[in-house]
């Protein structure tokens, strides 16, 4: 069931990528209280399980994470390791032949990385920080990614 969306229409691929970046942009400003810190809901993230089924949405969550963590008060370094720690989590979760299992790149990938700088920057330390990323990561992506990405499979059928 992997990547149900025709990748031979260039086209198609960059609105694909420009419509999950620009939903998870909007999405993070929406909920900027509890989108940014130490303990997170980043309801965008429900978007994470995207590359299970489509392989554009590693290039739209990457850029979407870029944009919308220039609203980070973390600065550059959310932005850059924010962009970063996705575009590896997202590859991750396309090589995943499993949907449950594909949840674990984003949930991880984001509470180890993401506390290596979220932590020394709020004063806190790693593993609690830890704990509270992946404790958001994963009851954001538990409850809302799995059906987004029904919705997602849902609407790759009408192409």
């Amino acid at each position: 069931m992997k990547n149900l969306f025709n990748t031979n229409n260039i086209a198609n691929n960059i609105a694909r990528a420009g419509l999950i970046a620009a939903v998870y942009v909007v999405i993070t400003l929406l909920i900027r209280p509890i989108a940014y810190g130490p303990i997170q809901f980043r309801l965008s993230e429900a978007l994470t399980l995207l590359p299970f089924i489509d392989p554009m949405a590693i290039v739209g969550l990457t850029i979407g994470v870029f944009f919308a963590n220039i609203a980070s008060p973390l600065g550059l370094v959310d932005i850059l390791g924010g962009s970063f720690l996705t575009l590896i989590a997202a590859y991750m979760t396309y090589k995943i032949k499993n949907k449950y299992l594909a949840m674990l790149p984003p949930i991880f990938v984001n509470a180890l990385g993401v506390s290596l700088y979220v932590a020394p920057a709020y004063g806190l330390p790693y593993w609690p920080t830890v704990l509270y990323i992946g404790f958001g990561q994963t009851v954001v992506i538990a409850l809302l990614g799995l059906p987004a990405l029904a919705l997602y499979q849902k609407a790759a059928q009408f192409q």
